[in-house]
């Protein structure tokens, strides 16, 4: 399952490219969505690249389905790693991928951040995958309308903290 998202930003590249990686804000954002036991393991930023690998719990945004329910808990360890670098000075990219614990399904994509110094918009790709016999497109299928979902969250909650 693919997602496409985009998010525009009244704010320069620079001020949300900051936002994303001040540990104040990701754990103020992570609280505001709900998450719990946030940890920032990994925040590393130089002028052409940076790492960011957060753990938390979470909630799903809907019931998880009857037939799911063994591989999906109320709450799920989250483990989320992006890996990001400058392209040029209007352009940042970012590879990331997101695990949650005992469900068997790999969640990765990209992100490109764009703009100026007065706005910028966040381009996501997200690509759900799980290869469990007869369940595999059930199960990518909640975790990628999950996704969405968390991941529109999280663009508002960001936008109020900017």
């Amino acid at each position: 399952m693919e997602l496409e998202l985009k998010h525009p930003y009244e704010a320069g590249l620079e001020h949300v490219l900051g936002a994303f990686f001040d540990e104040s804000r990701i754990i103020e954002k992570n609280r505001k969505l709900g998450s719990r036991n946030v940890r920032v393991v990994e925040l590393k930023r130089d002028d052409l690249s940076a790492k960011l690998v957060i753990e938390r719990e979470m909630m799903t945004s809907a019931e998880v389905p009857g037939i799911l329910a063994s591989f999906h808990r109320e709450w799920n360890q989250v483990r989320q790693e992006e890996h990001w670098f400058r392209k040029d000075d209007s352009e940042w990219h970012c590879e990331f991928r997101v695990r949650i614990e005992n469900v068997p399904a790999k969640i990765h994509g990209i992100m490109k951040l764009r703009g100026s110094s007065e706005s910028c918009t966040n381009h996501v790709s997200l690509n759900v995958r799980c290869d469990v016999p007869l369940l595999g497109k059930k199960v990518a299928s909640f975790l990628a309308e999950d996704s969405r979902v968390k991941i529109e969250q999280e663009y508002e909650v960001l936008r109020q903290l900017l």
